[in-house]
Parts: structure tokens; sequence; C-alpha cells
């Protein structure tokens, strides 16, 4: 979002000067009807979410209503391969991989003023009075960023209201409903506590979350501060504060904490952008963190401004989705030139807290169910210590890929130096490589490089990314045990490492399709290894028509919108 503010403020889109539903809209930006996109290019991903053309940034709004169905909003230029003019761009889903482009739900309200990051929340009991007779209404609240010709002037927070289950949105008419003269506050994130609302927004130059709290999303007050946490970088963004449950070794409800999430931009360890998070208790009004630890949600590069889902039911597991990419080069990586877009989000994850060894408690970070996007079970062995697998998986239509790897009964005193599991991507045509793997012994680091990924180059790309894993064996006994998961998908790589305890996620732009897999491990005597491997399908595929586009949510005369997408059943029920 820094680099966002310095675009809008150095170039500002032209409007229409044509008033529809209280917004101003850029004659190049459709109404009404879903952006069109191609989803077939050689790099675009086949299980990952990526906006039909143009530039696309943070999640925004995230929610799940009463009826299974996953609304994702995003920060959205429907006119540029860059960041600016923000709308919010909206797709839905039955089961977080296969999602139906919708109509833009939040268009600039005024000419010079762009609609920011932000959430939404299902007013079930219609604390708003916007929804007198239903409880699905949708209320949206977001920062409005107004540019004047010498530069940024102030971010407010705002609101609109769905009465159609957050399809299309009707701003405010007492709009702000947190006013401000700053030009760095910003990306409310509004949860239920008890009996009233609570919003956390960041004053990114500050290093301060504010707190506040409502009885009907209009009215706020301030309660409290989180301040100067963990890592600065330059700026605080995209704060997220949710309730978790808290599971000992066997799965089991233990607990309930509170966890704060940050995004940090730029100034992360690596560079640019990244999102930390702290562990704590929330009483109403003030987040108190459990210890002073820095925690982070990757241990790579590009995972940034992650939002939780409004709705998922107290007690369960939350579910998130993040931005995959990083600032610093977000705008310039080749898709925007080569297919017309930019940016993806990352697999949709699973969080719980609980206890790591040796490190005390943490968030997990595991993909979510994968099951409606398995194909078929390309390789499934298993082998005493030492083994290899190659595999052309060039015939796979997705290009994509479900790894699982279960290592059992490590003997740790025989560990050495050069005990190993590494897993590498190739293409043969092009010579270009994607390596990953973990290293049992000594210092135990878990390492991606795409330094050998070639289609691709920017000076703050970095190529090389490791963390250190102490995965899991008894107290009283030298065997231990040790898992990843791990999905690539054309451009992007993700690996869950020992349950999710450590995530890495990395976008990589090879110039051919990487096509082949090999596997070798080098393990004492007695380990097991087991590898499954599975193709992903095109969740894309069923959406294009003859030509290969995907028209999104339209209606079979091609003319109008419907509010459902035609193409749900049950087939994507959760």
């Amino acid at each position: 979002m820094a680099r966002l503010l310095g675009l809008l403020s150095a170039a500002l889109f032209a409007v229409s000067t044509t008033a529809q539903s209280s917004t101003y809209v850029n004659p190049a930006v459709p109404t009404g009807t879903p952006v069109p996109g191609n989803y077939t290019g050689d790099l675009r991903p086949q299980v990952h979410f990526s906006p039909p053309q143009g530039f696309m940034n943070d999640p925004n709004g995230m929610f799940v209503d009463a009826e299974g169905t996953w609304h994702l909003y995003y920060q959205y230029n429907p006119t540029s391969v860059v960041a600016g003019n923000q709308h919010w761009g909206h797709a839905t889903s039955k089961d977080l991989y296969h999602w139906v482009n919708q109509p833009i739900a939040l268009f600039p309200p005024e000419e010079r003023v762009y609609v920011f990051s932000g959430s939404a929340v299902l007013d079930v009991n219609n604390t708003s009075g916007f929804f007198p007779d239903q409880d699905n209404g949708v209320v949206a609240i977001f920062t409005l960023a107004r540019y004047y010709e010498n530069g940024a002037g102030p971010q407010t927070q705002n609101i609109a209201y769905s009465r159609d289950g957050g399809y299309s949105f009707e701003y405010y008419d007492a709009n702000p409903v947190i006013d401000s003269t700053s030009s760095q506050f910003r990306d409310p994130k509004v949860i239920w506590y008890e009996d009233h609302w609570v919003a956390v927004i960041a004053y990114a130059q500050e290093f301060a979350v504010g707190l506040f709290t409502s009885p009907d999303l209009k009215t706020w007050t301030f309660a409290s501060n989180f301040t100067r946490h963990g890592l600065l970088g330059a700026q605080y963004e995209c704060p997220n504060l949710v309730k978790m449950p808290v599971r000992d070794a066997d799965g089991a409800v233990i607990d309930e904490k509170y966890v704060m999430a940050v995004s940090i931009q730029p100034g992360a360890p690596l560079g640019g952008s990244i999102t930390e998070y702290f562990l704590g208790d929330f009483n109403g009004t003030h987040f108190t963190p459990l210890d002073s630890v820095t925690r982070l949600t990757d241990f790579a590069k590009d995972n940034y401004a992650a939002q939780f889902f409004y709705g998922v039911p107290d007690g369960q597991n939350q579910v998130n989705l993040g931005w995959a990419s990083n600032w610093q080069y977000a705008q310039k990586v080749p898709t925007g030139n080569l297919e017309g877009w930019r940016s993806a989000m990352t697999a949709p994850r699973v969080n719980y807290i609980t206890e790591a060894p040796r490190i005390g408690l943490v968030m997990v970070d595991e993909i979510y169910d994968v099951s409606p996007i398995l194909d078929s079970k390309l390789k499934s062995e298993t082998c005493d210590g030492e083994g290899r697998i190659a595999l052309d998986y060039s015939s796979v239509e997705s290009g994509a890929l479900y790894i699982e790897v279960n290592v059992t009964n490590i003997n740790t005193t025989l560990l050495t130096d050069y005990s190993t599991l590494n897993i590498s991507f190739a293409s043969p045509a092009s010579g270009e490589i994607l390596q990953s793997g973990f290293y049992f012994g000594g210092d135990t680091p878990f390492f991606i490089n795409r330094g050998g990924i070639k289609g691709f180059d920017n000076v703050f790309f970095t190529d090389k990314f490791s963390t250190a894993d102490v995965y899991s064996s008894g107290s009283s006994s030298t065997l231990a045990s040790w898992s990843m998961k791990a999905v690539i998908d054309r451009s992007i790589f993700e690996v869950f490492v020992d349950r999710g305890f450590h995530t890495g996620t990395v976008v990589f732009y090879p110039s051919q399709p990487l096509t082949a897999l090999n596997l070798a491990s080098r393990l004492p005597a007695g380990a097991s290894v087991s590898v499954d491997i599975w193709s992903l399908k095109r969740s894309w595929a069923e959406f294009e028509n003859e030509q290969g586009t995907v028209l999104g949510n339209v209606t079979s005369s091609g003319n109008s919108t419907s509010r459902r997408s035609m193409v749900y059943d049950s087939k994507f029920s959760v």
C-alpha cells in the first residue's frame, strides 16, 4: 500500500462526471457485469485466485455467509497492470479454490477519492438499522483516500451496506464514520465482541494500531492503542484481530487466545513487505500480548496483508488468504506485460494456536482442505531412508501439483550434515530449476531457492530463503518425525513445514513451464520416507467459454447479472 500511496499522489486517473449510485465511474470500468479474463497463460495460477485482468493487491472484506459461500473482495485496478484507481473487486466460492468473478463491488465515491483496504461483516442482528427485515445484511467498512493535485489528502473510515448478501453496495449517506486529517490512517478490520463491534485500524507511520468500539457500525469510540510492537519497518498496515482455539498435541481445544496480525511495509527482514503477529488476550477494548516475541507468518517473501474471514463459527479454526506478492517488485513482474494481469492470492490457510517444540505457542498456518482440486495420484512411494523419485508431469494440464511428505522413525543420533530431503522442479526445455529441501542435522534449515528461474530479474527479487525447524521428537526418545506439504502452481510455490509451524511462499516466473519433479532423501537406515504426489485440476476450466475466456457471474442471456452464480451446485458444497 505504501507504493500505492506514492503512485496515486503522482498520477490521478480520469473518471466520468456521471454519478451512478453515488460513485464516479471510469468509462473503461464495466459496471453491473464482471470483468472478463483469460486464465490459460503459462504463468497464470490454476488453483490460486488471480484477477481476470488488471492489478490486484490486498484481500479485503472477506466473509463466509450462512449458505457456506466465501466472499473475497480485493484491492483492484481494472484499468491498468499497476496499482492505482482503487476499487473493490469481488469473487465468490463454495470451496475456496473454485472462484466465480462477480461484478466490481465498490467504486470510488467521487473524483480523486479511492477505495482502499477494509473489511466486511454480517449484521445478523441489524445493529446498523440498515436491514429491518433480514438477517443476511452485509456492512463493509473501508478507507477512502483523498488525493489533491499536490499530494495525498486525508484517509477516513467509511461504510457501505448490502441488502443482497454482499453483491452490491450502497454508501452510507453520513460517511465518514471515523473522520481524520491524516494521510496515514487506514485498513479497518472489524469483529464482533460479545455486545459490540470492534475495529482495528492502522496509524501507519505512528507504528500504532487503534482499537475502536461501536454499537451499530456507524458511531465509533476510540478505546486504546497497540503501539510500537515487534518489527516496525517503515509503517504498519492491514491489522487483524481474531480469536483462535488453542489445541494440544492431539488436536483437542484446551483454550482460546487472540491473534493481532500487523503487516509492515517496507522494512521486512528480507526487504519490502511481511506480516508479523502477536498472541494475547482481548477484553473488548484492549489487546494484551502474552510475550514480547515477534512471530512472522512466512519465512519467504511473498505473503502480505493476509485477512481472516469473518463469519467462521466461534471455536473453530480460522481461515485466511494473503496477497502473494511483495511491493518491492509487484508492479514489475512479467505477468502484466505477457498476460495482462498481476498478482495472485495465496492458497487458503487454516489457523489455530498450538505448542511448537521448544519454541512455545505459535499460530499454525496450514493449507485448507485440497480435496476439491485433487485430480490423479501420480506417485505414492515409501522408502527406507534413502530413495529417489523422478516424475515427468508435462502431461498435467494445470501444471500444478500437491505433495505430501512424511518422515518417521528418524534416529537423531545417526544424523549427519548430509542427512537431507530435497525436492526440485525443473524445465527440461530451458534448464531452469526451483529447489527446496530440509537438513535434518545441525541447524535444521528448510530452504527454497528460486535463483535458477530466469524469467524475471529484479534487484529486490531475493532468490534464497530458509527457516530453522525444531522438528518433533519425544524428550525420552531419540526417534523423531517430520512432515511437509507443498503446492506448486505454474508461478507460485507454497510449502507448509512440519504441520504448518513454518510456511514459505514464493512467486517465480520461468521462461518455460516447469514439468519435471525430482525428490531425493538421504537419511539413516530405519527412517521411513513416505511421498504422495497428486496432479491438481484447473479450477478455472469449467468456467471458460469456447474462446477460453472466463466471463464470470452472468446469466445465460449474457446481458445481465444474477446475484448468485449459475455455476454453483451441490458438488461445491462444504
